[in-house]
């Protein structure tokens, strides 16, 4: 059976199950009347209709109907294909998870009779907290009636074990707008077919603001290059063209990436030798300019692991960034810097580049929202390249409204891409975009044309069992919670991939291999007149990626670049408009500090098997902190359809 949440307001009348008749059962309420709905004996609720309830945020359908054109049918045939899967059984019983999601929509509402009738009736119902227990319904009803409305919250995990047939534990966890967390237990029981809880528990913990007010000197290197008496590089200013027209940006602290040209400053790329040999730019690269443009303060430059060669986070010159979010283990990169800045609290907003997971990675290490645009989405002008096939602008926040905000800023400059029109590698090499010896890239920020076919609301959430199986044991569990919470604060489906669509271990594994041989040979193409010129210069595990590099043959990378078409196309007709594909955004989460090299290069190789499904195929992704393993953040991905950079964030924004 596939599982959708019942849509928001759906209500239960108080102990409406006491009056049902005694074979009969009940299940959601009717979308519609907002009545409970008594079944027939041997009904469902699939059957009746009531866990299909109309797509969330319906505002945008009938733009999108309108807009399709003739192409509607081919996405309505994708969309049917899709539709045609099941829910992962791990995922749980669709009747279960439907009275959970009308407790957690009462509790935010303050809908008293609706909290009393998902309580079982009766003297045995508990419910604890801070150190006190309310035992039987009445007192527990009592409570209610008399405190005030809980604060907002969100949920970020919901784990479900079955106990019995008719007997389920859920253990949710949840984030405030204060960044506190709280959990609920809760056993339900299922009596004549209707689910309640029975015993209850809840627990709130405090929000923590991180201070950068105790870095010590070689943490504040590891984390800026631009030195603590030079920032911020720009103020904000609350009027960026000097009218009346207020920035959306305005008091948001940005920490750049070493890797974007901001005019005036000297490009570093993560390594001093690199540095040495350019000059101070004369322009700002647009994506920046875009930020300045909304009335950002662009804090400094951060640093990077050298050239953005790699998803560690770790820099022999310059240290390893602290990780708040898990002391004692690396950030990730390569926007390492950057996000070490925004998980500190010393900047809001993160501008950064992902080539092969550079903003999914230390995003899912450091606990943080990232999305890698669309390809080409964003401008790459006046930006050291890497791999310009797979080079991508992106940004990390702490919160999904300052994510969003610097996403439209940077959205502004690319080109305009739609899901109908995409952007295959050319089958021949992609010669890299080198900037002007002198850093200049071309002036001025420019407003890309507005797609006249927005992309589709997102209604289901697809999850492939190959993709998941990559990660660790532990990383796969908190992934399923995470993918609970995301489907029950959106109100999309959960599908799992099978059939043709399905994606096979083998195939996957062939992809990652012309990705890699791609990304190699673009990397030299870039970066190996300054490796050849300066031996010894580079951290020696980036280093043989190079050596790796230089032997890499144009026939090689075109036969690459065929598997990768491929592959594109694939994962486009699994991921057609209004769908995302939901995997870990890492394979675990951060290694230690003292990690050895070889226990490094194994995370980032299981890690890349993940992350090189939106790179190779330039769409967007979206990691979200959904997930822990013990007291260790690590994302849950999200990978959309070509344009659907909003989408994603509009679909990982909690409906009300």
């Amino acid at each position: 059976m596939r599982w959708r949440p019942p849509v928001p307001g759906q209500s239960a009348g108080q102990h409406a199950h006491q009056h049902a008749a005694p074979d009969a059962r009940l299940e959601p309420s009717d979308p519609e009347t907002g009545d409970t709905q008594t079944l027939a004996p041997g009904a469902t609720a699939a059957s009746a209709g009531l866990l299909e309830p109309a797509a969330p945020r319906p505002a945008h359908a009938s733009a999108v109907q309108a807009a399709a054109g003739p192409e509607s049918a081919s996405v309505s045939a994708s969309e049917s294909a899709a539709s045609a899967g099941t829910a992962p059984g791990w995922f749980g019983d669709p009747a279960l998870l439907a009275a959970f999601w009308r407790y957690e929509r009462a509790l935010m509402t303050n809908n008293i009779p609706e909290l009393d009738a998902l309580f079982a009736a009766g003297t045995d119902t508990v419910r604890s907290e801070a150190g006190s227990a309310l035992v039987g319904h009445d007192a527990i009803a009592a409570f209610r009636a008399t405190r005030p409305p809980v604060p907002r919250r969100y949920l970020r995990r919901v784990h479900l074990r079955p106990i019995a047939p008719d007997a389920a534990v859920i253990v949710a966890e949840s984030v405030r707008g204060d960044r506190g967390t709280g959990t609920q237990t809760q056993l339900w029981r299922r009596v004549d077919g209707v689910w309640a809880v029975v015993v209850a528990h809840v627990s709130t913990v405090p929000g923590v603001q991180f201070s950068g007010s105790q870095l010590t000197e070689a943490e504040e290197r590891a984390i800026w290059a631009t030195p603590q008496e030079r920032r911020p590089l720009r103020p904000s200013l609350a009027h960026p063209d000097g009218d009346d027209r207020p920035g959306s940006l305005v008091g948001i602290r940005v920490a750049v990436k070493d890797l974007f040209a901001l005019a005036g400053e000297t490009i570093g790329a993560g390594n001093p030798r690199f540095r040495e040999g350019r000059e101070p730019e004369h322009v700002t690269a647009p994506a920046v300019q875009a930020l300045l443009h909304e009335g950002a303060e662009i804090t400094g430059l951060a640093q990077t692991d050298e050239l953005a060669f790699s998803i560690a986070g770790t820099n022999v010159h310059y240290g390893t960034p602290p990780n708040p979010a898990a002391p004692g283990h690396i950030s990730g990169g390569s926007t390492s810097g950057p996000a070490s800045a925004v998980a500190l609290g010393l900047a809001d907003l993160a501008l950064g580049t992902d080539t092969a997971g550079s903003i999914r990675v230390p995003g899912s290490y450091t606990g943080l929202f990232g999305l890698r645009t669309t390809h080409d989405a964003v401008s790459r002008e006046g930006l050291v390249p890497l791999a310009p096939s797979f080079d991508t602008v992106g940004v990390l926040a702490n919160d999904l409204a300052t994510l969003a905000a610097g996403a439209r800023a940077i959205l502004t400059t690319g080109a305009t891409v739609t899901p109908a029109a995409p952007t295959h590698m050319a089958p021949t090499a992609v010669a890299p975009t080198h900037m002007a010896p002198t850093g200049v890239a071309p002036s001025g920020h420019s407003h890309a044309p507005v797609d006249s076919n927005p992309p589709a609301p997102i209604t289901r959430i697809i999850v492939a069992r190959a993709l998941v199986a990559l990660a660790d044991a532990d990383t796969q569990l908190t992934f399923q919670a995470g993918l609970r919470a995301l489907a029950l604060n959106s109100g999309a489906e959960v599908i799992e991939s099978r059939g043709e669509t399905t994606i096979d271990p083998h195939r996957l594994e062939e992809w990652f291999d012309a990705f890699r041989v791609v990304q190699q040979f673009e990397a030299w193409a870039s970066d190996g007149a300054f490796v050849s010129a300066n031996p010894g210069a580079l951290d020696p595990a980036i280093g043989e990626r190079f050596r790796v590099a230089s032997s890499l043959t144009e026939q090689q990378a075109q036969d690459a670049r065929a598997t990768l078409a491929q592959a594109t196309e694939r994962l486009e007709a699994l991921i057609a408009p209004g769908s995302v594909l939901a995997l870990p955004s890492t394979a675990g989460p951060a290694p230690t500090l003292d990690a050895t090299p070889a226990e490094i290069d194994r995370v980032r190789a299981a890690t890349l098997r993940l992350t090189c499904l939106a790179s190779l195929s330039g769409l967007p992704a979206l990691t979200l902190p959904y997930g822990r393993c013990g007291t260790l953040p690590v994302g849950l991905c999200i990978i959309g359809s070509r344009g659907a950079d909003l989408a994603l964030i509009d679909l990982a924004t909690p409906r009300r």
